[in-house]
This record gives C-alpha cells, structure tokens and sequence, in this order.
C-alpha cells in the first residue's frame, strides 16, 4: 500500500527540458522559429522546378517536411540524397514504402541547418544535367 518511488530520472529531463524552454524564450518563441523554419523549406519547394511537395498547403506539416524531385524519379532522389549525405545532411529519406524526401524540423534544428539544407538544394537544382 505504499506509494511507487517517482520516476526521478523524467522528473530531471523535463526540469532540464523547462529550462532550455525558458532560455528559449518560451513556448511561443520555439513556435515563431519553427513556423520560420518551415516556411523557408517550403518556399525554396514552391519556388522550385525541381522540387514538389505533394501536401496541399492547407495542410502541410510544420515539423516534416516532405517533397519528390522530378515528380518521383527515384534515380534523381538517391542521388540527391547521397550528395546531401556528403555535405553533412543525413536523414531525410523519405518512408521505404512511398518514397521522396522527408525533413524533420523539430526544435533541436537551428535555422542555420535549414538554411544550408536550402542552399544545398538550390545548389542541387542548378547544377542538374
């Protein structure tokens, strides 16, 4: 009848979690940056050739992104995936059963590392035979 020992080690991250939060500036400011952070990926997709992003805008992700290159073409996407892989940015292809490219934004991505994501991929586009 007596009580469980509480999960001290949670009760530490998230102590730890809070006060990277406030050092933040809060949860409204992690949402400004990452409503930053998503609209300059998506801009750099909607203004592209190359690049598409098969999710009506209405109900796009903020937190992953997802676009095909050349409209699906497989070949192009592995290749721009192993370019991406050695500049540094690694993880974004997309789900083994649909394919394309998937960007995860969540908090710990810095705006810098969308930008040079979105250099690499502009990059990329002008440099396609």
């Amino acid at each position: 009848s007596l009580f469980h020992t509480p999960a001290t080690f949670a009760l530490y991250v998230l102590v730890l979690m809070l006060e990277w939060l406030e050092g933040e500036g809060g949860a409204g400011a992690l949402e400004r940056r990452n409503e930053a952070k998503a609209r300059l990926l998506y801009d750099a997709i909607d203004s592209s050739t190359l690049y598409k992003c098969p999710v009506e805008q209405e109900s796009r992700s903020r937190m992953n992104v997802v676009f095909r290159l050349a409209d699906g073409d497989e070949e192009l996407e592995a290749r721009f995936a192993k370019e991406a892989a050695a500049e540094g940015i690694v993880g974004i292809v997309g789900h083994r059963s649909v394919g394309g490219m998937r960007v995860s934004l969540y908090n710990a991505v810095t705006i810098e590392s969308v930008e040079a994501l979105v250099s690499f991929m502009q990059q990329f586009e002008r440099n396609r035979p």
